[in-house]
């Protein structure tokens, strides 16, 4: 009897510690699957797209071809995360440039950061790269449009049961005027149930 309890102790162990267990399912990076309700990769991806989709439809498009006599050279600025909660803003940058340059419909230019590391190759070029390849200073593309914007949130909650309310601002200025000539917003809201308080 007490041989039998020691062992259904130890078989009650096992399956504890399996039930414990971390599992990994890999998915397919579109794969679209809301875990926390909070804003994530899909809700990134999405709302970059939807945007510029609408940025390139509107009259200012045809107007700076029509100005400058090739697609206009955009660069995105900076994207501020006022929301209530943790949000890359890097990622959601990344997706935007993506979009911007995958359309086919405007030339890109390196942002600020990334122009930095580019100026410092040229100047390590100046003294150790040869002079049929060595690639000068001055000769950059200056943007003529800059995007940026923010994303906020509002969190309407009660017990366990939440609405959250995404609305991500975006913005294209005119470098030379500061003119806004694009002004959009995407709106997201999501219904949020869990089985305890933990907002």
């Amino acid at each position: 009897m007490r041989r039998l309890s020691v062992v259904a102790a130890a078989l009650g162990a096992i399956l504890g510690a399996a039930a414990c267990a971390t599992s990994v399912t890999r998915m397919d990076a579109s794969t679209v699957k809301d875990v926390s309700g909070h804003w994530n990769d899909t809700d990134s991806r999405l709302v970059a797209q939807e945007m510029i989709s609408d940025c390139l439809a509107r009259p200012w498009y045809s107007n700076a071809q029509s100005r400058l006599g090739k697609n206009p050279v955009v660069i995105v600025g900076r994207v501020r995360n006022q929301s209530s909660e943790h949000i890359d803003a890097d990622t959601f940058v990344q997706d935007l440039q993506r979009a911007l340059i995958n359309s086919g419909k405007v030339d890109f230019v390196a942002s600020k950061n990334e122009r930095g590391e580019i100026r410092d190759e040229r100047l390590d070029q100046d003294t150790n790269a040869s002079e049929a390849t060595r690639k000068a200073m001055g000769h950059e593309t200056g943007a003529d449009y800059m995007l940026d914007g923010t994303i906020n949130s509002i969190v309407d909650q009660e017990g366990g049961r939440a609405v959250v309310y995404y609305q991500t601002n975006l913005r294209l200025v005119d470098m030379k005027t500061n003119e806004i000539v694009w002004n959009g917003e995407k709106k997201i809201k999501k219904y949020v149930k869990r089985a305890s308080v933990s907002w």
